[in-house]
């Protein structure tokens, strides 16, 4: 066991017991690469790290000796294309399981490790080629992302390398091959070369709902955050599987897929799908015999459009979902379905999980639960005052000079002027609104801009969206602020229908009686509009903020 190393005490009595004492201790230069993996290598050689497999039916099992090795392997491989210590480099691999053993030679040589989509356009990567200073790519052998990055190069010159994994192109290194000829051996470096817990590892770009993307920065200490993540909201249990449904280009991947889940010792399980077909999911949950799960909500909802119950998912103890807020409709369905609750989170790219259903709480459908430890966070009402029950604050946290919490971001890349705007006076406010209820548990609301504000009531899209979720007709919807000469904005409903439903004057009528009987009437959307999908971020979350414009625009248009 690794835990006892960094956590003073695992177990906790009671969630209060929990929030009060729990303390990592962040050795002052801890390193993933050299401290967990390598470390799990020497005290148990055979201990499983990584089972993958994809659509093809190629299938490998990794132990962290084979990790440490190949990784040691990458790290000397990269540090002759030039990578060193705060060299920028970007992986682009989906869910191939040479990610894993990128990531963990970056850590080791102490450059900073930057996940991208397959989705990035040559736009995107210029800007974020640009922005971070990107030198080297390791990408996927896609047609899409191959053009991409191809065209990017051209237009950022500090790109020097292009590595490609599980094939092989003109212009592009060959990662397999060339990696082969590298000592398996890479000594923990020294002096200046050596990492800090406290130096920048690994940068985010934002999924950028609106504007440009950000660039969040995490250091070493980082993966030590996710240990509350991975043991107490997840629940992974040592050398048993678990699965986090992520592309490895974004945070949730961090969350779920790598650090705090090797430092617990649960085994992680990749599904490198293509595409998402929700009953090719269920059927990988069933035949590997997962422990834990974790996948955003809009996975659960598409899964149980499907025959769930013809599934053997009873060894499965616990589901987790983050990302998107979880209806209370979806909650009590897979409940009814499979005997389990589903565990909700809530987090950020500039955080671990930062408010959560932990072990001790029992989950109210709905709820996101309790606030993490080492986060001192409030809910802040427009005055300044702590949020009563029933009322909306903005989450806030305080204190961050006194005590700055492990797993928090440490600032925005290259940009200390927006750090300073956004840490410097030792609080940070995450602009997500959540309502406080008397027992201590926390309820979205929805993101500051989000919030309809209608006929003098202040109105929460997340609860006409649970409303309207729970009719058999949606699939998801977006609920956003649509002008109106009369009350300034009505509530709008964007919707995606279930298969057998077709949109009718009929059906928008039963479903705005459906709101006015589910939740307060003055909620109900007085504008429904159908449409085949909803638009999305990257990271997928929905773009409420393009809705919500183009309602605005097209109403100017009107007139």
């Amino acid at each position: 066991m690794l835990l006892d190393k960094y956590l003073p005490r695992i177990d906790f009595d009671s969630y209060e017991d929990f929030k009060q004492n729990y303390r990592i201790n962040v050795p002052e230069t801890f390193n993933f690469g050299f401290d967990i993996v390598d470390e799990w290598a020497k005290q148990e050689p055979e201990k499983k790290a990584l089972v993958w497999c994809d659509d093809d039916g190629a299938e490998r099992t990794f132990t962290f000796t084979e990790i440490s090795r190949l990784s040691n392997q990458t790290a000397n491989y990269f540090q002759h294309l030039g990578v060193r210590k705060g060299t920028v480099v970007m992986l682009i691999l989906r869910r191939r399981w040479e990610y894993w053993i990128c990531a963990v030679a970056l850590h080791k040589i102490g450059a900073i490790l930057i996940p991208g989509s397959l989705q990035l356009s040559a736009k995107d990567l210029i800007y974020r080629g640009t922005s971070a200073g990107i030198y080297t790519m390791v990408c996927v052998d896609d047609p899409y992302v191959v053009e991409q990055v191809e065209t990017a190069q051209k237009e950022v010159p500090s790109i020097r390398h292009k590595v490609l994994v599980a094939g092989k192109r003109d212009g592009w290194h060959d990662f397999a091959a060339e990696m082969a000829q590298y000592s398996d051996v890479f000594p923990r470096p020294t002096g200046e070369a050596a990492t800090k817990a406290d130096e920048v590892a690994i940068v985010y770009f934002t999924s950028g709902t609106t504007g440009n993307p950000k660039m969040v920065q995490h250091n070493h200490a980082h993966p030590l955050g996710h240990i509350v993540t991975a043991k107490y909201w997840q629940q992974v249990q040592e050398n048993k599987l678990h699965m986090s449904v992520s592309d490895s280009g974004w945070a949730k991947f961090g969350w779920g897929k790598i650090y705090g889940q090797w430092i617990c010792g649960a085994v992680i399980f990749a599904y490198d799908m293509k595409k998402f077909v929700p009953t090719r999911l269920l059927q990988k949950m069933q035949d590997y015999k997962l422990t834990t799960f974790c996948a955003p909500p809009t996975m659960y909802r598409f899964m149980l459009q499907e025959d769930v119950a013809a599934y053997d998912l009873s060894s499965i103890e616990n589901f987790a979902t983050a990302g998107e807020p979880l209806n209370p409709e979806v909650f009590n369905k897979w409940k009814e379905l499979t005997g389990k609750e589903i565990r909700e989170g809530f987090g950020q790219t500039e955080g671990s999980v930062l408010i959560a259903n932990f072990p001790w709480l029992t989950p109210k459908p709905g709820s996101t639960g309790k606030p993490a430890p080492l986060y001192d966070i409030h809910l802040l009402t427009d005055d300044g005052e702590e949020a009563k029950p029933g009322e909306h604050g903005s989450l806030t946290m305080l204190h961050l000079k006194e005590a700055y919490p492990v797993g928090l971001f440490t600032g925005y890349y290259q940009n200390p002027e927006m750090t300073d705007e956004i840490l410097g006076d030792g609080t940070y406010c995450s602009h997500d609104v959540f309502e406080p209820d008397e027992d201590g548990y926390f309820w979205f609301v929805g993101r500051n801009d989000d919030v309809i504000k209608c006929s003098g009531y202040r109105i929460g899209p997340f609860e006409v969206e649970s409303a309207l979720v729970a009719h058999p007709a949606v699939v998801e919807c977006a609920v956003t602020a649509a002008p109106d000469p009369i009350r300034g904005n009505v509530v709008k409903a964007t919707v995606v229908l279930a298969r057998g439903y077709e949109p009718s004057d009929a059906l928008t009528k039963e479903l705005q009686n459906h709101v006015k009987h589910t939740t307060a009437p003055y909620k109900y959307p007085r504008i429904i509009e159908y449409v085949d999908e909803l638009p999305k971020t990257l990271g997928g979350k929905i773009k409420r903020a393009m809705i919500r414009k183009e309602n605005f625009q097209n109403t100017e248009n009107k007139k």
